[in-house]
């Protein structure tokens, strides 16, 4: 007969399950947002020796948090009115002292918790080093709708390299949700933003929201793992503003190059460590990873490609083109498609006109905003050179008028409209003074 496994067993089991992922974090970057309704339970005194071990074992924290609460209970008290509007105060001069007053205090409360030394737990003597500065720059969230926002700002640049030189101290980061602009001005910011935005800037390895319920699918079951466009598809599925907060700017970090969101839920005082530290986690999971290929286009991408190309056309950067166009140079395109979206387009044309060497041209190079600076648009330029090979082409030309370095970086010289190869001068237009490019082949 076989005794039962004791609790030292058990917990000797977890801890070899757990090495691989204690393996993988460490020296890894993560941005914690904490909401003001943690920072007010009695799970915030339980989370603190969940971070305190994060960071001995070799985890850089950047905690932001949430002073939605503890603001609104200074004002009322006050007999102040203070309106918030889809998710964003309108910070007015009594809301921004009782926001400068609950930042400080809140560090305070930060700095003595990590600083006790956690008596009577298995991390008892761990003291840890806080900082906090003037780490996010922000401007004025302005007028929307016809509502002055005042002291409410938006996110303009976080100080990245300020960041890692306190986290590779060992430094734990505190963001307040406040942003500081270059004329002196302070601005309260959203939580959720100052997270995303440290995020990005860091490439953090991990983003992790706490909410009050974790998202859903369509049958109402809690969705463990998600791309981020299938989760900006179900977004409207789920109900809590908080929520609802979290993911928009989940959807966004994560298609920014955060490679991991993890939304946990506030009821569950072992979701954090759950999380990180087993093999199917305790929460919500988005990942960044690109589902998706590129393909020849077919003449059901035309909607998806007029979708990218017509906020271009219509500020200049790109020529022209009609409907009847696209449907006739369909076959030319290639695009990149994400879930069933269309991310990237590009074009390649050759001229078998030629009398002799064969020239091609490159045109209609789109990126979808939230896909930008990901390596998809010069994907497709090397993928129509190889093509652009497989056809003799002897030269690759291209007209910009906005992205000429970018040309010059993967290879292509100016040239001047003279220079040009002769079968294509007749396309030159003059009237948007276009620079060309070119690249032998």
């Amino acid at each position: 007969m076989v005794d039962a496994p004791s609790t030292n067993d058990l917990a000797i089991q977890w801890f070899r399950e757990a090495s691989p992922y204690i393996k993988a974090h460490r020296g890894a970057t993560m941005v914690l947002c904490l909401p003001d309704t943690l920072m007010e339970s009695t799970l915030f005194d339980n989370l603190i020796p969940d971070l305190t071990l994060l960071s001995h074992l070799g985890v850089r924290l950047v905690l932001g948090f949430g002073l939605r609460a503890q603001v609104d209970a200074k004002l009322q008290a006050q007999q102040a009115e203070s309106r918030v509007i889809d998710g964003r105060r309108v910070t007015d001069d009594a809301a921004l002292n009782a926001i400068l007053t609950s930042a400080g205090k809140m560090r305070a409360n930060f700095e003595s918790k990590l600083s006790m030394g956690l008596p009577n737990t298995p991390m008892a003597g761990a003291r840890l080093s806080v900082c906090s500065g003037n780490f996010v720059t922000a401007q004025p969230y302005g007028v929307h709708d016809g509502i002055d926002y005042q002291h409410t700002g938006t996110v303009r640049q976080v100080h990245s390299q300020e960041l890692r030189v306190h986290l590779a101290s060992g430094n734990i980061v505190l963001l307040p949700p406040l942003g500081y602009s270059l004329t002196g001005d302070i601005f309260n910011l959203p939580a959720e933003e100052v997270c995303a935005e440290a995020a990005i800037a860091l490439n953090a390895d991990k983003l992790v929201f706490f909410v009050d319920q974790l998202p859903v699918d369509v049958d109402g079951q809690i969705i463990r793992e998600a791309s981020a466009n299938t989760m900006e598809r179900l977004a409207p599925k789920q109900t809590g503003e908080a929520l609802m907060r979290s993911l928009t700017r989940a959807v966004k970090a994560s298609r920014k190059g955060v490679s991991r969101v993890h939304l946990l839920s506030l009821s569950d005082p072992n979701a954090l460590l759950r999380e990180l530290f087993t093999r199917d986690g305790g929460g919500t999971l988005i990942t960044a990873e690109r589902w998706e290929h590129l393909r020849a286009a077919t003449i059901q991408d035309v909607n998806g490609i007029i979708k990218l190309i017509e906020p271009l056309q219509n500020n200049g950067t790109l020529a022209p083109r009609t409907r009847e166009q696209l449907e006739l140079d369909i076959a030319h395109f290639v695009v990149c498609e994400r879930e069933g979206m269309v991310i990237a387009c590009a074009a390649l044309f050759v001229d078998t006109q030629a009398e002799s060497d064969i020239v091609g041209e490159i045109a209609c190079v789109v990126t979808h905003p939230d896909y930008r600076g990901q390596g998809r648009a010069a994907d497709l330029i090397a993928h129509l050179e190889s093509k652009a090979r497989t056809q003799n082409v002897s030269a690759l030309m291209l007209f910009s008028t906005r992205a000429a370095h970018w040309f010059i970086e993967r290879g292509y010289s100016q040239k001047t409209e003279d220079s040009m190869p002769r079968p294509k001068k007749i396309d030159y237009d003059k009237q948007r003074n276009s620079k060309v490019f070119v690249k032998p082949l």
